[in-house]
């Protein structure tokens, strides 16, 4: 492969409002080919055995939810409809069993680290201007990181930057809004990303359909699921800065890499910084 330069003058550069209005087009693709299922009564099973009345690809856990208590649906971060990890915001397809998650779950804290990572990466795009965002997905011992290819570095200097940008997306409660896309329209979605044009060419199928999100300027291939909305995200910290290389090949593109730590209380941040600090006081008097 090609080492890729985005100085290089036949780099298609980002254009938010023509990726926005893409997106609008495909969306509008998607409601036609779900329309004639739209509206259709189902029935949605709760884990008590109470059984709710819903409309196929109108009704969502979020209603659910908000139709049994108001602290339900504020606490919930997502749902599980049928057994499958579903988003808080998504239409309910058909008759399913529904099951809501909240944070003490360990598949509820991986989505919100999943959904942080989207509100980083429109961070560092609205920030830096010609950052190609990479990957960002959550990680295994909590947080989260995104990943992208500029021109120059990030440094401990941008965390507070960052933060301030982060700090916007959340205050405008953004909504996650998914849709299926075909393998043809996603690729011109992308074409201004190589990085996300070369995974969509090896892991979507010739014929096949991947899923996008949104919220507010930021697209992003993405399986999901996510929050209902970015204001959700109730405290952010960025945690620390490296650099990566795309698919961990030394002879690729080399990556600016952010990693995040985010909660949906602010004192459960403060309390988390308060154990980091204590693990590395105490990993220092260890060394001493």
């Amino acid at each position: 492969e090609e080492v890729f330069d985005i100085q290089d003058p036949k780099t298609i550069e980002l254009d938010v409002k023509q990726r926005q209005a893409t997106w609008e087009a495909m969306r509008e693709k998607y409601q036609e080919k779900i329309k004639e299922k739209v509206g259709q009564p189902i029935s949605i099973k709760l884990p008590n055995g109470d059984v709710k009345e819903g409309k196929a690809f109108e009704t969502t856990p979020f209603e659910i939810a908000k139709g049994i208590s108001n602290g339900l649906a504020q606490a919930a971060i997502a749902a599980k409809v049928n057994g499958k990890v579903w988003d808080l915001g998504r239409v309910i397809e058909e008759d399913c069993d529904l099951e809501l998650l909240k944070w003490d779950s360990d598949e509820a804290k991986e989505i919100f680290w999943h959904s942080s990572s989207h509100v980083l990466g429109e961070a560092l795009e609205r920030h830096f201007g010609k950052f190609l965002l990479c990957k960002g997905p959550p990680k295994k011992e909590g947080g989260f990181y995104y990943e992208g290819f500029m021109d120059g570095v990030i440094s401990p200097e941008n965390y507070k930057e960052i933060e301030k940008v982060v700090t916007k997306v959340v205050k405008e409660k953004q909504k996650f809004e998914r849709i299926e896309v075909n393998k043809a329209d996603a690729l011109e979605m992308f074409k201004y990303n190589k990085f996300k044009v070369e995974t969509l060419k090896e892991k979507v199928p010739e014929d096949g359909f991947c899923t996008v999100y949104r919220c507010g300027d930021l697209i992003d291939p993405c399986t999901g699921p996510h929050l209902l909305h970015t204001g959700r995200i109730k405290a952010f910290k960025v945690v620390e800065n490296s650099s990566s290389y795309w698919r961990a090949n030394n002879e690729r593109e080399s990556l600016q890499r952010v990693y995040g730590m985010t909660f949906p209380d602010k004192k459960q941040l403060k309390e988390w910084v308060r154990i980091q600090e204590e693990i590395k006081n105490n990993h220092h008097m260890t060394i001493g």
